[in-house]
């Protein structure tokens, strides 16, 4: 692979990984309130008085169905411009898609990140949109997220410097 697209390819992929196990992890929201409780975006899980866990898919409120669609499009997005990317490296012409693509998942992740904080007001949680109760704590989940959306910037910033469109 062309060293120039290898870099923003790695950091790439690197975004792909973190968003696809935060997608997973239900530890976008945890509580100690009345035992152990982890809320995510595909799976809520609990664990009462010293008994085993239990999961069941999430019930999602409305702010946070549109949190996992634009990150399950900002996924799609990213593993297009790896690809791309990669491509690119007999038809250089694609770069410019692939940089595009990028672009698009970056801001998909903006927006998703922007609007999950609004679904705190969702019953299970009990806060104000933006504000967590006392006793609810954001997850490593929404933290792999964050870093996830930071390393696509990033990547598009790389991107941008380092394949420049060719015609």
């Amino acid at each position: 692979m062309d060293r120039l697209l290898l870099m923003p390819g790695l950091l790439f992929l690197t975004a792909d990984v973190l968003a696809i196990v935060s997608l997973v992890m239900p530890y976008w929201i945890v509580t100690k309130v009345g035992g152990d409780t982890s809320l995510g975006l595909i799976q809520t899980c609990f664990t009462l008085s010293g008994r085993d866990k239990t999961c069941f898919s999430a019930i999602l409120a409305s702010e946070w169905l549109i949190t996992l669609v634009l990150i399950m499009l900002g996924i799609v997005s990213i593993t297009a411009t790896i690809v791309l990317l990669f491509v690119a490296q007999s038809r250089p012409t694609l770069v410019i898609y692939a940089r595009w693509l990028g672009f698009l998942a970056m801001v998909m992740f903006c927006l998703a990140a922007v609007l999950f904080p609004l679904g705190f007001s969702i019953s299970e949680i009990g806060g104000e949109p933006y504000q967590l109760p006392n006793g609810y704590d954001v997850g490593i989940a929404y933290i792999a997220f964050i870093l996830a959306l930071w390393v696509t910037v990033v990547s598009e910033l790389f991107a941008g410097k380092f394949c420049p469109p060719r015609i």
